[in-house]
């Protein structure tokens, strides 16, 4: 059961971190907004193998923030870690969905600072648990 634990754990762990790339490489390409969404996608991802590493069977739901409060319930250091998770839980939605913006759409709603700060908020997160797991 562990050995199964540790596999979905890692899996989870690793496409979150392929997702990281994948968001500091479409920063070089200058499309914002997907970095800010492939960057939420990787804090949750890890959030989620960190989750499964502690023997949760099922994790529910798309919010970083959500995740982090579960998350807490193993270890209390991801405290510091919720306001990336809550900032992070914003590009879910407005940087795919027209619909999800006053006006426009967000391709050019999203500037190089706001991805710059969701790659940052996501490295920390992502960083942290591959040293929780990894440890």
């Amino acid at each position: 059961m562990k050995a199964e634990r540790e596999q979905s754990a890692g899996r989870w762990l690793k496409q979150a971190e392929i997702d990281l790339e994948d968001a500091k490489y479409l920063f070089e390409g200058d499309r914002y907004h997907l970095v800010c969404f492939m960057s939420q996608q990787a804090s949750e991802k890890a959030l989620k193998a960190y989750l499964y590493s502690q023997g949760v069977e099922t994790v529910w739901g798309h919010s970083s923030s959500e995740h982090c409060t579960d998350v807490c319930r193993y270890d209390k250091g991801f405290l510091k870690l919720k306001h990336l998770a809550t900032l992070l839980d914003t590009f879910y939605i407005p940087t795919r969905h027209p619909d999800a913006l006053p006006v426009g759409i967000p391709a050019d709603a999203f500037a190089k600072e706001d991805a710059a700060k969701a790659i940052k908020a996501s490295s920390e997160i992502v960083e942290y648990i591959r040293s929780r797991i990894h440890s």
